[in-house]
């Protein structure tokens, strides 16, 4: 039936039932609906998208900063407490030696790399520089040192330089004279027993060196102990040589002076023979340093005093309170470094997140402006 009243014959043209205007406008809402939907949700996933992306960067860019922050800190509180002094063997251009170590005290014999015969020394005699060191825990510290050195004068050594505590330490030299060190203020006292640790070094016949660090443990408890051989006999060889050759040269230019027909030969030879014996008297010199540490080994014992421990014990009310009020005052402390330390960063992603979502508003007014454009 149409409007007009007329019958309509089915399937003519193939033409759709007529929709009437209230049905159109329903169909039209819907439609609309779906597409507002649609765009709704497409902005939802996209704003979420934005947000993840910049939180994401945001911990990426903390991470980057704070780690190595917190690296670097945790690595500057791990510094040592103290190190001995450190010796030089003189041994510029020798062969190398061997090293032998011992957490425990003992000592590990190590052959020196440079025990074997080397072209031109066959038959030659090893010449090797022996250093030691020692790490010595002791209660009385001054004692332990005075102990070790009686013990380095027995064997026919010496003490070549020692220091007791950080304040006022004082030096002793091979003659037997006490000095301040060099690291003591101007005027300083002697340091008292009490001090909080020292170091000695010691000379002592090569032979004679491996029981004297035996000895160490009459003085304290040896945690650590090491030794150090350095093969200097190709050095030795090579200064001989220069010293007999310059001494060879020196006696032909005081002949060749004997027999000048000149001045002028007379001080071409006295120049010469001058700049021969410099050489000479500095090789002389550093073989005789070099033949000093070959004969005499060097020790360096590091003397540390033995750890206090205070332990809490309270013995009333009173003292427990206040050790509850440190162990509340110190936990305070502690969170208001890390708070401070946290807060830098915090600004910094409120920041990043201000600014996307500054971002994200932004972009949704520029949408709907054009939406209600269109």
């Amino acid at each position: 039936m149409n409007r007009d009243g007329t019958t309509a014959s089915p399937g003519a043209h193939g033409a759709l039932p007529p929709l009437d205007d209230r049905r159109v406008e329903e169909i039209e809402g819907a439609l609309f609906a779906e597409i507002d939907r649609a765009r709704r949700a497409r902005r939802v996933r996209r704003g979420r998208i934005w947000l993840g992306g910049t939180a994401a960067a945001a911990v990426v860019v903390v991470g980057a900063l704070v780690v190595p922050a917190v690296i670097g800190g945790l690595s500057g509180t791990s510094s040592g407490s103290s190190i001995a002094p450190q010796f030089d063997a003189g041994t510029k251009g020798s062969d190398a030696g061997g090293t032998a170590q011992s957490g425990s005290g003992g000592i590990a014999a190590v052959p020196s790399r440079g025990d074997k015969p080397s072209t031109g020394d066959t038959g030659v005699a090893r010449e090797i520089v022996t250093t030691a060191t020692a790490t010595v825990e002791a209660r009385d510290v001054r004692a332990a040192i005075e102990r070790i050195s009686t013990a380095a004068t027995a064997r026919k050594g010496y003490v070549e330089a020692m220091s007791i505590g950080t304040v006022g330490a004082t030096a002793t030299t091979g003659t037997g004279s006490t000095a301040p060190s060099p690291d003591a203020p101007e005027g300083a006292l002697p340091a008292s027993p009490t001090g909080d640790g020292g170091w000695v070094t010691v000379r002592v016949p090569a032979a004679s060196l491996p029981a004297l660090i035996s000895d160490l443990a009459r003085a304290g408890t040896v945690h650590a102990s090491a030794i150090d051989r350095v093969d200097v006999t190709s050095q030795a060889v090579d200064l001989r040589a220069r010293i007999d050759a310059l001494e060879a040269s020196v006696s032909r230019l005081t002949q060749l002076m004997a027999k000048a027909g000149s001045v002028a030969d007379l001080l071409s030879a006295e120049s010469a023979l001058s700049s021969r014996q410099a050489d000479l008297e500095s090789y002389e010199q550093q073989l005789k340093a070099l033949e000093s540490q070959v004969a005499m080994s060097t020790l360096t014992v590091t003397v540390a005093p033995h750890p206090t421990i205070v332990r809490a014990n309270p013995a009333g009310f009173g003292d427990g309170l206040a050790a509850g009020w440190s162990g509340f005052v110190a936990t305070v402390n502690g969170l208001v470094v890390a708070i401070g330390f946290v807060l830098p960063w915090l600004a910094v992603v409120v920041l990043l997140a201000a600014i996307t979502w500054a971002v994200v508003l932004l972009a949704r007014a520029i949408r709907s402006r054009r939406n209600r454009a269109a």
